[in-house]
């Protein structure tokens, strides 16, 4: 996952929320939390660094080996058109990953993830094949979710909204087709 999407708590949240519901085996790395939660501070003074640490750790420990160690050394040998990129194709490729989910395809480009046999994935199309794959693991973190968004609740409608907001159109639609999430 690349820090881009994790900025987004929404996405955060959904992309847990998989994982707990077993239906997404996500990695990260501390680099990657550090960036998300950075970029996150400038843009939200409300929140504090020691509020998203603890939202990193419960991460952390909640979805099982996910976080990517060991993969610094393969940084320097990476070639992307933003060196500050490579980091994130390197843990990927240390942790066998198929695929970067990023907002940022332009950044990681065809020619230099294939020879890994890594894709670099939009943010709506992984999740849309996340719900077509596994319906209902997807619409029961979809619940659970959206249950949970008590301050003010959030309507189906306004939470569909907010993906489509978000550049998830695609995803909005498939589970909005669902009446039962």
């Amino acid at each position: 996952m690349d820090a881009c999407v994790l900025y987004s708590a929404l996405l955060r949240d959904l992309t847990m929320r998989l994982v707990l519901e077993d239906a997404l085996d996500a990695r990260w790395t501390e680099q990657i939390h550090t960036e998300w939660t950075r970029n996150l501070l400038q843009d939200r003074p409300d929140l504090t660094a020691a509020g998203l640490r603890k939202v990193c750790d419960l991460m952390n420990k909640f979805a099982r080996n996910a976080v990517v160690t060991g993969f610094e050394h393969r940084i320097e040998t990476l070639v992307l058109p933003d060196p500050k990129d490579r980091h994130v194709l390197a843990a990927a490729i240390h942790a066998k990953a198929s695929a970067i989910v990023t907002f940022n395809l332009k950044d990681f480009p065809k020619s230099a993830l294939k020879p890994y046999g890594i894709q670099a994935l939009h943010p709506d199309g992984f999740f849309l094949e996340m719900i077509e794959d596994d319906p209902d693991a997807a619409l029961v973190a979809l619940r659970k979710q959206r249950a949970q968004l008590l301050k003010p609740p959030v309507s189906q409608k306004d939470f569909l909204n907010q993906l489509e907001q978000l550049k998830m159109p695609l995803t909005a639609k498939a589970i909005g087709q669902h009446h039962n999430w």
